[in-house]
């Protein structure tokens, strides 16, 4: 009876080692979000997580849309803080199922971040036209009258 019980809990422990395996190496989706960091922190009680959030702007004027994301590499972090104030790309994993926090509160993992080569003309500050010296007209000298 010892033994069945025994490999009954054995049995459960291997089951929930391999669904937390299954369901942090497979993928549910990947793809890239960009936008501007708003936040990026590292909390958590017991496991600490890095914790961020991007705010991706669609057009000028409009509500921007809050897309929360966790970090689990620290490198991939310290890059993330590096590009504060920037436009940046972040590539991503969704991870659905992950049956605990300490992993990452969100089913977003990042695994890179870079920033973006060129902002968008809407955002981009207007340019002032280069400043050329003018161009004078020929002018004739006046003549007298003939007496």
């Amino acid at each position: 009876m010892l033994r069945a019980v025994i490999a009954f809990f054995v049995v459960i422990l291997v089951a929930a080692l391999a669904w937390v395996w299954m369901t942090l190496t497979w993928s549910y989706s990947e793809g890239e979000r960009a936008g501007y960091v708003q936040k990026l922190s590292r909390k958590g009680w017991l496991c600490k997580t890095w914790e961020g959030e991007i705010a991706m702007v669609t057009m000028p004027g409009a509500i921007p849309d809050r897309f929360e994301f966790s970090v689990r590499d620290e490198a991939v972090a310290t890059k993330i803080n590096a590009m504060a104030g920037q436009r940046v790309i972040l590539s991503y994993a969704q991870h659905k199922f992950v049956p605990t926090s300490c992993f990452g509160e969100t089913e977003y993992f990042v695994t890179d971040a870079r920033v973006v080569g060129e902002q968008p003309t809407s955002l981009a500050p207007p340019v002032a036209p280069p400043l050329t010296a003018p161009v004078a007209a020929p002018t004739t000298a006046p003549t007298a009258p003939a007496r």
